[in-house]
């Protein structure tokens, strides 16, 4: 007989962690482990605003799969559909082609994509910072409106080309504005006549405190810091439209504006929807031990998941952070070797190791463990929680490296040219729009199914 396939859906923090613990608690003949991500590596989204803002290089941030998981086939592809009574799962290659995947063990863990709203020109003129080609657009971007800034006579273009928005006062956006904004201000000393005073960043958020996770001490310290070099933070506003050259406020406000960066939270990914399954504000329910109700062999995690945090008496869920992502994944794979083995599954439980934020330079707020930080010892704790979630040595090897050149040698704001010509927007980078409704699913499984019984019967000796 074959042994059982475990399937595994994305390779981010989640997927990656529970395929490398199902490579280290399984031998080769008690499982077939197979991965399915468009990307041959796991991305570490804390630090994409580094790479935004040219401190570090994208290869520093992307971990390959395949320096993790010696024993996982890795499917080259994003999984577009799931039908859990078939045990399949419908597959898009990077090469376009579409397969189906089938299962014993399917173990979810899709992630997030940026959240949208239906705000007039977000759509069309926003850019998110949830993958690498998004960093790198955002960075050519920012430089190439000091390129034009600097060279029209217009001060209409100039002012539009000099002021940038960035929406959502969490994590992601806060340390996307801080690093951006210590990009242009050093990046503006290289352009004779170009008047550094008229570089403005905007941090907008609708919620009426940046950062509350953090509390309110050293959410205010991050809050200071920001003003002080010249941010101009919005509380308790948010975008009402936005066009290609300007962004309004809801509070009345044009801002003549050519970047838009948008931050403002995550959703789970569309792929959940295609399941029919319960859901909890799009994640889907699962219990404590990270099974989903009601789907055989079904294990959800990560982002996509609405875990229960028995840490804080199972009411909450677990927030979507790479730490619980991290964890989740090595509670998954131990899950699914008991259930291999007839064994009891156990719940998830985590305690909260703390937050970092990195705010560029040697400004950080930290709350390890709840010890509150701030500035040079914040930013030690910060970038050393960083080098050891990274999860390879090579990978904290050129992220210690970036950051210590960068810090003696500065950057040299240069344009890559990679994504000169490609959309700007958050569907082309995300692909929210790949997934296919049920009845295409069950459609394609059909064809499927009537492809396979049409195949000759291959000889079993030969």
């Amino acid at each position: 007989m074959q042994p059982p396939r475990i399937l595994i859906v994305g390779g981010g923090f989640a997927g990656m962690e529970c395929a490398h613990k199902l490579e280290r608690t399984l031998k080769a003949s008690d499982a077939q482990l197979r991965l399915i991500s468009p990307q041959d590596s796991q991305l570490y989204l804390p630090l994409l605003p580094h790479v935004a803002a040219g401190v570090l290089t994208p290869q520093s941030v992307a971990v390959p799969l395949r320096r993790m998981l010696r024993r996982t086939v890795i499917v080259p592809g994003g999984a577009i559909g799931v039908d859990p009574h078939a045990k399949a799962v419908i597959v898009r290659k990077i090469n376009g082609e579409e397969i189906v995947e089938r299962y014993d063990y399917l173990v979810l863990t899709p992630g997030s994509v940026t959240r949208q709203f239906d705000i007039p020109g977000v759509g069309t003129h926003a850019v998110g910072v949830k993958t690498l080609a998004e960093a790198a657009w955002i960075r050519d971007h920012v430089i190439a409106q000091l390129d034009l800034a600097a060279t029209t006579s217009d001060r209409a273009e100039r002012a539009s080309r000099l002021q940038f928005v960035v929406v959502g006062g969490g994590y992601a956006g806060t340390e996307t504005a801080a690093c951006l904004q210590r990009l242009t201000s050093a990046a503006v000393k290289r352009y004779p006549g170009l008047d550094a005073s008229l570089i403005k960043w905007h941090l907008v958020d609708v919620a009426p405190k940046l950062m509350p996770e953090l509390g309110d001490r050293l959410g205010e310290k991050a809050l200071a810091i920001l003003r002080r070099r010249g941010v101009d933070v919005s509380l308790g506003v948010s975008v009402a439209k936005a066009t290609e050259d300007s962004v309004t406020l809801t509070d009345g406000r044009v801002l003549p504006c050519r970047t838009l960066i948008w931050t403002a939270g995550v959703a789970p990914s569309p792929l959940i929807a295609t399941l029919g399954a319960e859901t909890d504000r799009g994640r889907l329910v699962v219990r404590p031990d990270l099974t989903v109700p009601g789907l055989d062999g079904v294990f959800a995690l990560g982002d996509a998941a609405a875990v229960p945090d028995l840490a804080k008496g199972g009411d909450a869920i677990c927030p979507p952070t790479a730490q619980h992502a991290m964890r989740q994944g090595w509670a998954a794979a131990k899950n699914i070797t008991a259930a291999l083995h007839g064994d009891p599954l156990t719940d998830y439980r985590h305690k909260d190791m703390g937050l970092v934020v990195d705010l560029g330079g040697i400004q950080a707020v930290s709350k390890p463990l709840g010890v509150q930080l701030t500035g040079l010892p914040a930013q030690i704790v910060a970038r050393g929680y960083h080098l050891g979630a990274l999860r390879t040595l090579t990978a904290r090897f050129r992220t210690a490296a970036n950051w210590g050149l960068n810090a003696v040698a500065g950057d040299d704001y240069v344009r890559t040219g990679f994504q000169a010509q490609r959309p700007a927007t958050l569907k082309d980078f995300e692909h929210t729009d790949a997934y296919l409704p049920k009845e295409q699913i069950d459609a394609r499984l059909a064809a499927e199914g009537t492809r396979r019984s049409m195949a000759p019967e291959k000889p079993r000796f030969s």
